[in-house]
């Protein structure tokens, strides 16, 4: 049987592209359903079998071949009494679908696995200064009772870590400030006592105590705008009544620190993983120089099993996440 061509009628006459993208979603939605019963009908070549093999009443399964040529506007079968047999184009299209199909298949397997409560995913974000220490102490102590429990982590700075919260990437994240927002949920786990970091020959590096106020005059080096630490800089500065002359803006704490040991500035930072040569480490006692730490999440957003145990983990250290 020679492959005929349909009536294109369904197409945009203008052959405007926003058109045409449109026409070819609306094609994609209508036949997304009917892949599965053309590759079984395909497969089988012919139609009461592969109704059987599907368990769909084998008047449906005709419609829906018959539909499905309709919305492409070509003919996929040519037919031979209760047999069919694939036109060209119909092989064309059994090609796709079947790699389309598999694609689904592959993706459900993936989804599935991430959700399984022994050996799914968890995909968790924090903060770089919590990667040293923290983090790997809260993964090490869960996996004790999940010892499967597969992790995808993402480390950035607080905003950052919210927009891949909010577009999906991320199904918890452990940030400060602790973040207050209509779209999440946050709850507030530790709080952090902040230090001012001088230079080891710095006129205030023999104080173990500080106001901040007695450091209005120096330089600072921060780290950037966006950084959470950096507003809570910013905020305990202006508490002390000055504004913070800043000599470099950087992305790591640690770096801040090695500057700050080169005579660079001073800084507000939280203690280091291991004590760093060159520098004096100084608790400030006004104002309260502390920042909060806190686990977020969507609003709404259901919890595979995964997640959930580890979203319980971390709410039960409240008050001891920190090393």
């Amino acid at each position: 049987m020679a492959h005929q061509q349909r009536s294109q009628g369904r197409l945009s006459p203008s052959g405007d592209t926003e058109d045409i993208e449109k026409n070819t979603e609306e094609i994609a939605r209508l036949l997304a359903p009917r892949l599965a019963h053309f590759a079984g009908v395909a497969r089988t070549e012919h139609v009461t079998r592969a109704a059987q093999e599907m368990q769909v009443p084998q008047s449906t399964l005709s419609r829906a071949m018959v539909r499905l040529e309709q919305d492409l506007g070509v003919d996929l079968f040519a037919r031979h009494g209760r047999t069919v047999s694939l036109t060209p184009a119909g092989r064309t299209f059994l090609s796709s679908v079947e790699r389309a199909l598999a694609e689904i298949e592959r993706a459900a397997e993936e989804v599935r696995a991430d959700a399984d409560p022994a050996t799914g995913k968890v995909a968790f974000g924090f903060l770089h200064t919590m990667g040293a220490e923290t983090v790997p102490g809260l993964i090490h102590a869960f996996r004790a009772d999940h010892p499967r429990v597969r992790f995808s982590l993402v480390q950035n700075y607080g905003e950052a870590m919210l927009e891949r919260l909010r577009a999906g990437e991320l199904d918890l994240c452990l940030t400060s400030p602790v973040p207050d927002a209509p779209d999440l949920v946050a709850r507030r786990l530790d709080e952090q006592k902040l230090r001012l970091v001088v230079p080891a020959d710095h006129r205030l590096a023999t104080r173990r105590r500080v106001r901040l106020a007695e450091a209005a005059e120096e330089v600072f080096v921060t780290l950037e705008p966006g950084y959470g630490l950096r507003r809570i800089t910013d905020a305990l500065c202006r508490e002390a009544g000055f504004k913070p002359r800043v000599a470099f803006e950087g992305e790591e704490t640690e770096t801040l620190r090695g500057l700050v040991a080169a005579g660079l500035g001073v800084a507000l930072l939280p203690p280091p993983p291991v004590p760093r040569p060159g520098v004096a480490e100084l608790t400030v006692t006004a104002p309260r120089a502390v920042r909060e730490i806190g686990v977020a999440w969507l609003e709404g957003h259901p919890d595979t099993p995964p997640v959930a145990a580890f979203k319980q983990f971390l709410l039960s250290r409240r008050g001891r996440l920190l090393p």
